[in-house]
């Protein structure tokens, strides 16, 4: 992923960025900042009325706006909806860049999953997401973000040494790229009881993903994938001819590249491989109560146990402080890499994404140890405190951490100080960022990054709905 420089609140309208000073109606403190009506990519009147609902009845009206700006950025500006073959399409960009990443586009339509059963039209948007990753992972199971224009050659064509086709953006090798579209297939499903989207396209993509995460398991050769790039960033680039440094073939999947888009340092990035067996899982219960497959079902299972036993065996220790936690990263040889990164999948995120509960007691070890200054991408400032991480650099925390932290809290004066976190470093901008410095949040990169905008609006209806009293 590009690079991000700082850009400061002052030139968001110089960049583009829709900026209408106190409209009729609005306070001076809360300015018009979304999108006009007019120029919205996709409008959902089920959506419209839950930011109404939650405007209605919520006391904290900076909140309240930061909802109604932040939860549909991704129908308002990132969607491109058609039908392709008489199949729906969805291509979704991530924001500021004009390419469609498999983990970013599920994850930033994860969250209207819950209202597609009351909106036939948002139901087909999604399905056309699955349609369009389907064929993504068909064109290239190791790449980790794609062009609509299945034509169009990446610039990064000139500086990589990778098989890179025409059609593919950036071509970094990450587990988590195959995990989100089972994720989002998975809830679809038992959502809307919609089984159409498990055609024989989306068996055969099926069949790759199972085919990929076994060639990197890497048991027998090295595999097919290696990845180098012309290039003075230490985290762009995979070292010993692009294959990464050696480990122990140990079962677990090799990953050269965390959801950061940064290298790994050592190849088995453990909250990658436990999300690999969240997403293993549900792809063995829809091969055995949809498709019949018993192919997939099996090698499925196979592979979520054998994950299950090397995550034990190699992905566990026992820290001096915080007891038995989960490592970032291993080589399988002994080596470990103590931190956390504020992209998902995290080891913050476990329990959100389902692989533990927030209860379990590694867990709970593990998230002490995230959220202390013993992780050392935990950055704390006048301004907040969270995870960041290599790729925007030291003292820069990411919203998106912050939000994590709350989306996975039992805690309700953690999950408010949270919300206050994000309230005061928007910047004044209505929006989340990519990450903000901790003492300065004018200071930030990335000044559309739907992602972050739509995970916040899935921790507001969270709380909404299950704590409404914090957001008083």
């Amino acid at each position: 992923m590009q690079r991000r420089k700082f850009i400061h609140q002052s030139s968001l309208a110089s960049a583009g960025f829709f900026v209408a000073r106190y409209p009729l109606g609005f306070s001076k403190d809360f300015p018009l900042v979304r999108i006009p009506e007019s120029q919205r990519r996709f409008k959902s009147p089920v959506i419209e009325k839950t930011i109404d609902e939650v405007k209605n009845n919520i006391g904290n009206k900076e909140i309240a706006w930061l909802f109604e700006n932040c939860f549909p950025n991704t129908l308002d500006t990132t969607v491109d909806f058609d039908t392709v073959d008489g199949k729906p399409d969805t291509y979704v960009i991530t924001g500021d860049i004009d390419a469609m990443w498999l983990r970013d586009s599920s994850a930033q339509v994860f969250p209207y999953l819950p209202f597609c059963n009351a909106d036939k039209d948002l139901r087909q948007l999604i399905k056309g997401v699955i349609n369009r990753q389907v064929k993504c992972i068909l064109l290239d199971p190791y790449a980790n973000a794609f062009y609509k224009d299945a034509s169009k050659i990446s610039e990064w064509k000139k500086t990589d040494i990778t098989d890179m086709k025409a059609g593919i953006h950036e071509r970094k090798w990450e587990i988590d790229s195959l995990c989100y579209p089972i994720r989002l297939s998975y809830f679809y499903w038992k959502i809307t009881s919609d089984v159409s989207v498990f055609d024989d396209d989306w068996k055969e993509a099926m069949r790759s993903v199972l085919k990929t995460f076994k060639e990197q398991q890497r048991l027998e050769n090295e595999g097919p994938y290696h990845f180098e790039r012309t290039t003075s960033w230490a985290t762009d680039g995979v070292p010993l001819g692009g294959y990464g440094y050696p480990t122990k073939k140990v079962g677990l999947i090799h990953s050269m590249f965390r959801p950061s888009d940064d290298a790994t340092i050592f190849p088995f990035l453990i909250p990658s491989n436990c999300f690999a067996m969240v997403a293993l899982n549900y792809l063995s219960e829809i091969a055995k109560e949809v498709m019949k497959n018993n192919e997939i079902y099996k090698q499925s299972q196979s592979l979520y146990y054998a994950l299950g036993e090397a995550i034990s065996n190699y992905g566990i220790i026992n820290h001096p402080q915080y007891g038995t936690m989960y490592v970032y990263e291993t080589n399988g040889l002994g080596s470990h890499n103590l931190m956390d990164d504020a992209n998902v999948p995290s080891l913050l995120s476990l329990s959100y994404l389902h692989f533990a509960a927030s209860t379990d007691p590694v867990y709970r070890n593990t998230r002490q140890f995230v959220l202390s200054a013993d992780n050392p991408f935990f950055f704390s400032g006048a301004a907040g405190e969270g995870t960041g991480g290599p790729h925007a650099g030291k003292d820069m925390i990411w919203p998106l951490s912050i939000i994590m932290r709350g989306l996975t809290s039992i805690d309700d004066k953690e999950i408010k100080s949270c919300l206050s976190m994000l309230q005061r470093t928007h910047a004044g901008t209505g929006f989340m960022h990519e990450s903000f410095f901790k003492d300065d949040p004018t200071k930030f990169t990335r000044k559309w990054f739907a992602w972050a905008n739509t995970l916040f609006g899935e921790f507001v209806l969270k709380i909404y709905r299950e704590k409404k009293h914090l957001l008083g």
